[in-house]
């Protein structure tokens, strides 16, 4: 199934924004880099968070689509357990003062929040495509109950 709905695509670039901005930033980026999670689950959240402009006109494949949420939501489930309470000790090093000091201490002090922002957007866009995904399957069984790594998708967003 080809996805082009408008809705989708813009919460696709919320998405990405939101996660170029305050998660990979300059000043976080190298303690994600730390995280112990396989290149492909990195390949995948690097594709829904800044390839947009490549599936923009030609549509998203669902399936596609659900693996990226799948890798999001097995990163942020990673995070919050093993970076949001270690993070500033892992960044501890690097500017002492001035501007990027407390660019980096606003960096730090909001990922948390950060990172919830994130996982509450990938979850709206994982049931938004669950609603279509539905709707197009008529007769038959929706692909997202195909798909064995979505059945806990929503422990890992939510946090449970």
């Amino acid at each position: 199934m080809q996805i082009r709905d408008a809705r989708v695509i813009r919460l696709i670039e919320r998405i990405g924004e939101h996660y170029r901005t305050n998660i990979s930033n300059r000043y976080i980026r190298p303690a994600l880099l730390q995280l112990p999670l396989e290149k492909q689950s990195l390949d995948l959240i690097e594709i829904l968070t800044e390839k947009l402009e490549q599936y923009r006109y030609q549509g998203f494949h669902l399936d596609e689509l659900y693996r990226q949420i799948a890798a999001a939501a097995r990163f942020v489930s990673l995070a919050r357990r093993e970076l949001v309470p270690t993070l500033r000790n892992r960044l501890s090093g690097g500017a002492n003062s001035g501007p990027d000091k407390v660019l980096r201490d606003m960096a730090v002090n909001n990922f948390g929040s950060n990172l919830q922002l994130f996982a509450d957007l990938v979850n709206e866009l994982y049931v938004g495509l669950v609603e279509l995904d539905k709707a197009d399957s008529k007769g038959h069984m929706p692909l997202y109950l195909q798909m064995p790594e979505l059945g806990d998708i929503g422990r890992q967003l939510v946090g449970g």
